[in-house]
């Protein structure tokens, strides 16, 4: 009975000890916490429709937690950078290129979490914040970014969109659809005037058709367009997609987006500000009850372990009738020696890992 006690007693307690939840922090430059952000990224780019596309940047932060029975859990925090290409523009995000600082680069800083099974890494929360570069990063005279509601901004965009509707050979007229971005630089003469802008395919077909109504969003032409000058007088080039839009993962429930634009089908004045760049912040991982990458929790420094202290006993055979005075010379001697002074050990940081832009 007592030899069946303590089995129970045993095996109660390495079941507790499997039970117990295991913390790793691989390096952020590992194949694995790459693995996991280009999971991440792919999936950030699939869940909006409106603004542009981003690329990773950096690891900031990797953790693994590990439960018996139960799919390992990745936290990671992640720093992306906006690109150029708009999020419905079909060229491969490898070939967008990332926007440059003095054009007012944006950075995301999101936090993941990605649950490993053995169907693969799958997201299932996150969240961001985005913010552009300070003004200290802006070259002096280079374009400075204008509120989306801007008036001269938005005659620029009006007209841009009237000369390509009455000059392209497409056999659809388009209306806009969102505003990427409008910029102005002072020049001589006056203000220069930019814009970013997205087209939709309305159900017109000649140019001076009227009550033009722009097509269902997830089966409509779009494009994208780039305009310069001023009202009177600009600039314009824009690039249509005929690849039809990807579908969205449906891993996690998609909310609406919140990038900002001022006209087109799906503006909400509820829902869009007047700011640039907003990523959404749904999918937030503490609402679905994972830990957030953003906590006040620290990575574990790697710290060399010292060397364990190993007493000795003396050997039987040490003479031991050594006269006084040769022990004390001897002792002598080794404190007159220099000190050995150890160059301390540069420790490799694990995390974040190396920026892949700037």
């Amino acid at each position: 009975m007592k030899l069946w006690t303590t089995f129970a007693a045993l095996g109660l307690l390495v079941m507790g000890t499997w039970a117990k939840e295991a913390v790793d922090f691989p390096p952020c430059d590992s194949l694995e916490a790459e693995a996991a952000a280009l999971v991440a990224e792919d999936y950030l780019n699939a869940q909006h429709t409106h603004g542009y596309k981003y690329a990773l940047n950096r690891i900031e932060k990797f953790k693994i937690i590990s439960s018996p029975g139960k799919a390992d859990k990745y936290l990671l925090e992640l720093e992306f950078l906006e690109t150029t290409c708009h999020i419905l523009d079909p060229t491969p995000l490898g070939q967008c290129p990332v926007r440059e600082k003095h054009q007012t680069a944006v950075e995301a800083d999101c936090d993941f979490a990605l649950s490993n099974t053995t169907q693969g890494l799958s997201v299932v929360a996150f969240k961001c914040k985005t913010e552009t570069e300070s003004a200290e990063d802006i070259c002096l005279g280079c374009p400075q970014l204008m509120a989306l509601n801007d008036t001269d901004g938005l005659r620029l965009i009006e007209s841009s969109l009237d000369d390509f509707n009455k000059n392209h050979t497409l056999n659809n007229k388009f209306d806009l659809f969102e505003i990427g971005r409008m910029a102005f630089q002072v020049v001589s003469g006056g203000n220069k005037y930019f814009a970013e802008y997205a087209i939709i395919g309305t159900n017109c077909t000649n140019y001076n058709d009227d009550m033009c109504n722009p097509q269902n969003h997830t089966v409509a032409i779009h494009g994208f367009c780039l305009a310069e000058g001023s009202a009177d007088l600009n600039q314009v080039e824009c690039k249509i997609f005929t690849d039809t839009i990807q579908a969205v993962n449906t891993t996690v429930r998609v909310q609406p987006p919140l990038h900002a634009h001022t006209s087109g089908p799906h503006h909400n004045p509820a829902v869009h500000g007047l700011k640039h760049h907003k990523l959404t912040v749904f999918h937030d991982p503490t609402l679905s009850g994972l830990v957030s990458a953003e906590s006040a929790e620290s990575v574990e420094a790697v710290v060399p372990v010292a060397a364990p202290v190993v007493k000795r006993e003396v050997p039987a055979d040490v003479p031991t009738d050594v006269p006084t005075e040769e022990l004390v010379a001897d002792k002598q001697a080794l404190a007159d020696k220099p000190p050995l002074h150890l160059k301390p050990v540069a420790l490799v940081p694990i995390c974040p890992g190396k920026k892949k832009h700037f």
